[in-house]
């Protein structure tokens, strides 16, 4: 695993950028960043992706694979975090002593100069900052802008706006949030994730410390989230505008109903104001409620940005619906943390009406398993109806013994209720033989276990309505 040196002075010019794993979630809008902005851009990944096309047809060479030759003649490698030290395209760089930056380093060059509002949280960032962007842009603006992921009513996870304001998802993950000068903070929460970084809750407290103490405007932050409460209480001089459900919050979001599109009032500067999105989850009405708080603080009036709001469509892999067979729907969510898992089953469970939710769980990073399996099965088992689970993504960590998806399982009260089940086909199978017309289906995690949609629909489309338990 590669991590960036927060110390490292940034290049004044960059010249050509050739990218390892161009098509990663957060690679692929910072790429695209660099190609609107006129830089030859190069790359390669895994495998082929619609995020690799998608830059292909802006302009981009980019190969499958990795080898030393395609580094080229670039004058500056990108690398993310998922590489290994071993990558022989990230070794070609230094032997040729060509300067290798993280993608964030690479994003903080981009902002330059801009008024930068930095979305970090553990949970919530990219809905939020879609959020932010789709409200902004149906208020007048122009900001550029950076997701993690799609947003949903552009088609596309980042552009450069005409705007003075640049709005980016900061990933606390490896630290690299604390690069940005950012001018606007908003945090959505402080749940303790990335231990295998940070090795403590207070480590990973003190980060975002850090990261709002750095904010030259005002910081907004939730007033119900503990994390975030121990945050705020140690920053100093800061302008600080609260969200959430508690009395003393100054946008105070109440009378939230979760059935279907979520609905919702918020009450601020002594008047209520209702709002109903486009998209369910009583976690994004929370989310909505952060947003807000950011732009009725930039100036904009309460009833225009809640009717904005209302535009926004959702981000892909969030709660997404990738199809439908035998009377089945096959939702995707980006959800990897316990809490995530949680808030997606309970909109999962907002919508599915009499049927039932039959999970799909990748679990993501060794140590996140290790340290997590019991709260992940407690979470499963209380809000879906069966989980079946799949073996651990490993991502940027190596295998370690005995960490498998099997410790999730284990930890089922009810093992009648749970199948781990590595075989990807086997699980397509299992879930077909399971489901019934009106049941929801949903993968959780955020490696790839999108790639097992389609074995599932073939799977339901292949089997017959299984009798009645």
């Amino acid at each position: 695993m590669i991590k960036p040196d927060l110390e490292m002075e940034l290049p004044v010019e960059l010249g050509a950028l050739h990218f390892v794993g161009i098509g990663g979630s957060g690679m692929s809008g910072i790429a695209r960043l660099f190609l609107e902005a006129g830089h030859r851009v190069t790359g390669s990944d895994l495998r082929e992706t619609d995020a690799v096309r998608e830059l292909r047809e802006l302009g981009a060479e980019i190969w499958i694979g990795h080898d030393a030759s395609h580094v080229g003649n670039a004058d500056t490698l990108v690398v993310t975090g998922a590489i290994w030290l071993e990558n022989p395209e990230y070794q070609e760089a230094l032997r040729r002593g060509i300067p290798v930056l993280h993608r964030s380093q690479a994003l903080a060059w981009l902002i330059g100069g801009h008024r930068l509002i930095s979305v970090a949280g553990a949970h919530g960032k990219s809905t939020s900052t879609g959020m932010l962007v789709t409200a902004l842009r149906e208020l007048g603006a122009d900001p550029s802008f950076v997701n993690g992921g799609v947003i949903q009513g552009y088609g596309r996870s980042s552009a450069y706006g005409a705007d003075d304001l640049f709005v980016a998802e900061a990933d606390e993950s490896d630290g690299s949030f604390l690069l940005y000068r950012t001018a606007i903070a908003l945090i959505t929460n402080v749940d303790a994730d990335h231990l295998d970084h940070y090795g403590t809750q207070q480590a990973f407290e003190d980060a975002f410390v850090s990261f709002a103490q750095e904010a030259t405007e005002f910081v907004v932050a939730s007033s119900d989230d503990p994390g975030t409460i121990a945050v705020t209480e140690r920053l100093v001089g800061k302008k600080l505008v609260t969200f959430g459900s508690a009395a003393t919050a100054d946008v105070r979001l109440h009378s939230v109903t979760a059935q279907g599109p979520v609905a919702f009032t918020v009450d601020y500067a002594g008047a209520s104001h209702a709002a109903q999105l486009a998209i369910p989850g009583a976690h994004n009405a929370i989310n909505a409620a952060g947003a807000f708080a950011v732009l009725v603080e930039l100036g904009y009036q309460p009833d225009a940005v809640l009717r904005a709001l209302e535009t926004f469509r959702g981000t892909a892999r969030r709660f997404e619906l990738r199809g439908t067979a035998r009377g089945v729907r096959v939702y995707d969510d980006y959800a990897h943390h316990p809490t995530e898992v949680a808030a997606a089953l309970a909109t999962a469970r907002s919508v599915v009406g009499p049927g039932r939710i039959i999970a799909v769980h990748q679990p993501h990073l060794y140590s996140r398993t290790q340290l997590m399996a019991g709260d992940f099965a407690e979470t499963y088992e209380r809000l879906a109806d069966h989980t079946v689970v799949l073996d651990v993504f490993g991502a940027r960590e190596d295998p370690v013994p005995g960490v498998t998806g099997a410790l999730v399982a284990e930890r089922f009260a009810d093992p009648s209720r749970v199948d781990y089940l590595p075989d990807w086909q086997a699980a397509a199978e299992q879930v077909a033989a399971i489901a019934h017309a009106g049941d929801l289906v949903m993968t959780l995690s955020c490696g790839d276990v999108y790639r097992i949609i389609p074995q599932i629909l073939g799977a339901l489309e292949a089997s017959t309505e299984p009798a009645p338990a």
